[in-house]
């Protein structure tokens, strides 16, 4: 909060009040003379004087208000706007079954996935944000949106089945860029997960990346996965799950060149830690300028000033209306 005047240089009319209580003074030199028996009277006790410089003061006391009346006394907040255009977002999550190796953790790929990307929407502010699921189909999740809460959701929903055996890796780029492509923001990006190799879907992912950048869409593409050996759920018996141990190969030139065929960048994760990090850079190098404005938005207080000293000229013609100021 601060205080501020719209007029301060009206506050310099306050000298001549000073002055004009020079000037008073010496326009009336001397004691007061009472004509009347009564003020007389009054004098004797100490009130003459009083009631004969009331109309001064209240003249001067209304002068000041008016004054600072005039110089427009207001207070104010300051106040911060942020303006961002935001960017169009689709993330393509893959969930076929190679997804559910155990070499990454929170417990598997899916779930190291499932959790880099929802860190990486709680930190986006005014963004749409898309989510493309994808093994041998590709289905859309949630399209374009910035109900992150709903995003979150379906994030945290994603599973493993229901879409088939395999990977269609340029389904999956189509599903996402397919969601962008009417899209109003200038800025439009598809971030693609997998840890396996195009073997589904009629999408060619080359030719999925070179019309994704056809129509302005950046594809960072992220390889998941250790080389190492992992254990890989294949059936669920009555005695538990049961497992094999397999190596996933993951077809890194490809995803290498989609991204750089649309403009993106391909990152390798083969780790918990290194996929955080790429999200964080994701996140880094996605960003528009936001467009800040700052201001002060003011309150006026000069009309209680301007009533205050009309009310003092009021009280000063009553004042010399009446007995009280009838003073030579």
């Amino acid at each position: 909060m601060r205080i501020a005047f719209a007029n301060p240089w009206a506050l310099l009319l306050l000298l001549l009040i000073p002055l004009w209580m020079v000037w008073l003074r010496r326009a009336r030199p001397g004691a007061v003379a009472f004509a009347r028996a009564d003020a007389v009277a009054e004098a004797s006790r100490g009130r003459g004087q009083w009631a004969g410089a009331m109309p001064d003061v209240l003249r001067a006391l209304s002068f000041a208000l008016l004054v600072l009346a005039l110089a427009g006394p207001r207070t104010g907040a300051r106040v911060v706007e942020e303006q961002s255009e935001g960017i169009a977002i689709v993330l393509a999550v893959d969930v076929s079954q190679s997804m559910l190796a155990e070499d990454l953790r929170p417990r598997n790929r899916l779930g190291a996935a499932k959790q880099t990307v929802a860190r990486f929407i709680a930190g986006r502010d005014n963004d749409r944000i898309g989510l493309v699921a994808f093994a041998a189909e590709a289905m859309t999740r949630v399209p374009l949106t910035r109900d992150y809460e709903v995003l979150a959701e379906a994030v945290s929903g994603l599973q493993s089945g229901g879409l088939g055996e395999g990977t269609a890796i340029g389904d999956g780029l189509a599903a996402a860029a397919a969601r962008l492509r009417k899209a109003e923001e200038r800025s439009k990006v598809v971030v693609l997960m997998s840890d396996g190799a195009n073997n589904r879907g009629d999408v060619d992912p080359r030719q999925a990346a070179r019309a994704a950048a056809v129509l302005g869409i950046r594809v960072y593409t992220i390889a998941m996965g250790s080389d190492t050996v992992a254990r890989i759920p294949v059936a669920i018996t009555r005695v538990g799950v049961r497992y094999a141990v397999a190596r996933t190969t993951v077809d890194e030139k490809l995803l290498a060149e989609m991204a750089t065929v649309s403009g993106g960048r391909y990152y390798r994760a083969k780790d918990t830690n290194a996929l955080r990090d790429v999200w964080t850079e994701i996140d880094r190098l996605e960003r528009t300028p936001v467009r800040v404005r700052r201001y002060v938005r003011y309150s006026d207080w000069y009309l209680p000033f301007l009533l205050a000293g009309a009310v003092g000229l009021i009280l000063e013609w009553l004042f010399r209306a009446t007995r009280w100021g009838r003073v030579p």
